[in-house]
């Protein structure tokens, strides 16, 4: 599938071919969902948006929001407050300074984070994919916006700080946040193909795959300089353009499922692991809870609560249950939900839903499937027990929040809307 790590489609596919294929195969599935209690409505005044990606605030901006679109631009949308919504392009990856932007496939501008102290540093991150001489890189970047005009991107401002080759086109993770503590999270998936073929999933010392990382982007007195890796930008004096928080979880780490780690190579940055395809990922501030949805192989997605040092299982576990002829292991963390494909084939992680317009909702988890436009509400108290509450077509691929009240965003890759939930 496009973006989500549905195994069976040829990346060659184009987004609405794969998303109508996809709408075909699953409109008649059999489901064990609840009946749906809400629907679905535009929620940015009928504006529309190229491939719609992803969303992202702007700290203490309540009347811009940001758009994420697959093919390399974003739209900042203005006059939400007055509900008046409005777009200019606010920045355009498309021609990147090294290499070919790739837009192919579960490819292109993936995720975008801005950063906490924006009105003083303009910075936002990125995580975008490239071709470097013909072959597939997945980058996280940082850039500026240009200080006499906050509403356009200085393209040639971009700082590469982790520019990681990648074996295979999909599973590529790409969500990026700003956790509470002021650090920069990131998610990657587990290189592509299928079943772990490139042995990732078990591993913290062979590149950026198939975890969560956290890195201190501010470089702060007392964390650590991560290891070497061909993947790592380094300054004139051989730095990194970050720093590993000292507090970072897997540091130290000498061993890992039973196997050695390599001292050298293992990737301090790494927060949580695992994991196969975390594509999106979010933080709720009044639970202090981290959740994401884990994208499944072939029989079951999962839904995870996020804590520092924990291990997801990958591959050796899908969902609840043993992967392949995995034998069980101790200590691996389990999903609180996970569900079969009877409901949808690829799983989009939400958010902890906190807007005033459905209270009866409130702290519950929001998630979707990307195949069956199936949207989910998880209770974090239910012992895993969701239910349907609405559905779109398909290609639900992203969760957001409208910062001039609150409520709940979801992004559809086909119809082009950025979309909320309604009575």
């Amino acid at each position: 599938m496009l973006l989500n790590g549905f195994r069976e489609f040829p990346l060659r596919n184009t987004p609405m071919r794969l998303a109508t294929l996809l709408l075909a195969l699953f409109s008649t599935s059999s489901t064990q969902a609840s009946p749906v209690a809400y629907q679905t409505a535009d929620a940015l005044g009928g504006l529309t948006f190229n491939q719609p990606l992803g969303l992202a605030e702007i700290p203490e901006q309540s009347d811009r929001l940001l758009v994420l679109e697959k093919n390399g631009t974003v739209q900042l949308v203005t006059g939400l407050r007055a509900n008046q919504p409005r777009k200019q392009l606010f920045f355009d990856l498309t021609q990147p300074r090294d290499g070919k932007f790739e837009k192919g496939g579960e490819c292109g501008l993936l995720g975008l984070a801005v950063h906490p102290r924006f009105a003083e540093n303009h910075q936002i991150y990125v995580y975008y994919s490239l071709k470097i001489a013909g072959k597939l890189h997945q980058r996280l970047a940082r850039f500026k916006v240009t200080p006499t005009d906050l509403g356009q991107v200085d393209v040639a401002s971009e700082q590469p700080l982790i520019t990681q080759l990648d074996p295979a086109g999909n599973h590529n993770g790409g969500d990026v946040h700003f956790g509470p503590d002021g650090y920069l999270y990131f998610s990657c998936g587990d290189g592509g193909a299928g079943g772990d073929a490139f042995d990732h999933g078990g591993h913290i010392d062979k590149g950026f795959f198939a975890a969560i990382f956290r890195i201190d982007v501010d470089r702060q007195p007392g964390n650590l300089r991560p290891n070497n890796d061909p993947a790592v930008h380094l300054d004139a004096q051989g730095e990194a353009f970050y720093a590993v928080p000292a507090d970072n979880p897997f540091i130290g780490t000498r061993a890992h499922r039973g196997k050695p780690v390599d001292p050298l190579k293992l990737r301090t940055e790494t927060w949580a692991t695992g994991l196969r395809n975390a594509w999106r990922f979010s933080y709720d501030a009044p639970s202090l809870t981290w959740m994401t949805g884990d994208v499944g192989q072939n029989l079951i997605e999962e839904v995870n609560i996020l804590k520092p040092g924990q291990d997801y299982g990958w591959p050796l576990r899908e969902g609840k249950q043993a992967f392949g002829q995995a034998q069980p292991r101790a200590g691996l963390a389990e999903p609180i939900a996970d569900y079969d494909h009877k409901l949808g084939v690829s799983v989009t992680g939400g958010i902890i839903y906190r807007g005033p317009a459905l209270p009866e909702l409130s702290g519950t988890y929001i998630f979707a499937d990307f195949a069956s436009g199936r949207i989910f509400a998880l209770p974090l108290k239910s012992a895993g027990r969701f239910t349907e509450i609405a559905k779109e077509p398909s290609a639900v691929v992203s969760f957001g929040r409208n910062p001039a009240d609150g409520e709940l965003l979801f992004c559809n890759l086909v119809s082009g809307q950025v979309r909320r939930l309604t009575r």
